[in-house]
């Protein structure tokens, strides 16, 4: 059978949140902005075709966006206890970063910790655990394999039209903990998501003061994060187990990089 039969009657399911001035986002990085730049008629062909062209103006951690590993440190050093101050300059990390990733098309497991508590959004300052973990995984009857994908459901994405609400200006942001991100780390993952600015619990009033989360992760583990992620239309289709298609923009040198998840269902 021909990789085009296997996907024959699959749904693409986009896990991108829209990206558009005054979005919510964490405020350690720059704004985002669209501007048009050149507008149709500004300037004519001899055979009248015209054409319009926009500036963008982003940090590579704003909208759905991966990490790359060089992105934190802890105590002056990155991923494989590489010394931080000697990969960085104003163009970028010679190591670490998000160019080093490669695509990824793989399995994708969706934890969905909503089902578990009967809610379609955990609460402000949730924090996921072990415990929550394993029930989504029971719940679903999937199996998490070294080398997946694991999205994590809190429902978070339901809330992006009240920005102030998303960033966790009001009450904080459900999200792992540190030992929901070693429970990670304990079976393999390749990848871990989610639908908040930061992959963790956010404390009320607590901001990003410390990310326990990000340090286990990305520079003990190695294990890349999808932030900001669109899941509020995966969840709905009950589907825990899908083929993700992966793979941030390029940038040499950036510490993340926005992207367009998609995942596959089978039919």
């Amino acid at each position: 059978m021909s990789l085009w039969q296997h996907l024959d009657g699959a749904k693409v399911v986009d896990l991108a949140q829209p990206m558009r001035t005054g979005m919510p986002q964490s405020p350690n990085h720059p704004r985002f902005r669209m501007v048009i730049e050149r507008r149709h008629g500004d300037m004519v062909r001899e055979d009248g075709g015209s054409a319009a062209n926009e500036v963008i103006l982003t940090g590579g951690h704003v909208g759905t966006h991966v990490d790359a590993l060089g992105h934190v440190s802890q105590d002056g050093y990155v991923y494989g206890g590489v010394e931080a101050a000697g990969i960085q300059s104003n163009q970028g990390l010679s190591q670490h970063g998000i160019d080093a990733f490669p695509p990824y098309v793989g399995r994708g497991v969706l934890l969905d910790v909503t089902a578990v508590h009967g809610v379609d959004v955990l609460p402000p300052g949730y924090e996921v655990t072990p415990d929550d973990l394993q029930a989504a995984q029971v719940k679903a009857d999937v199996e998490i394999r070294p080398g997946d994908s694991v999205l994590i459901g809190t429902g978070w994405s339901r809330n992006w039209d009240k920005p102030s609400l998303f960033v966790g200006d009001e009450g904080g942001v459900p999200g792992p903990g540190p030992d929901a991100a070693r429970w990670l780390v304990d079976r393999g993952v390749r990848v871990a998501g989610g639908e908040t600015i930061a992959f963790e619990r956010i404390a009320p009033g607590r901001g990003h003061a410390t990310l326990p989360v990000h340090r286990i992760l990305l520079v003990e583990a190695g294990v890349h994060i999808v932030e900001t992620m669109r899941l509020s239309e995966l969840l709905s289709t009950g589907h825990a187990e899908f083929m993700l298609v992966l793979n941030p923009l390029p940038v040499v040198g950036a510490t993340g990089a926005p992207v367009r998840p998609l995942a596959v269902l089978a039919a």
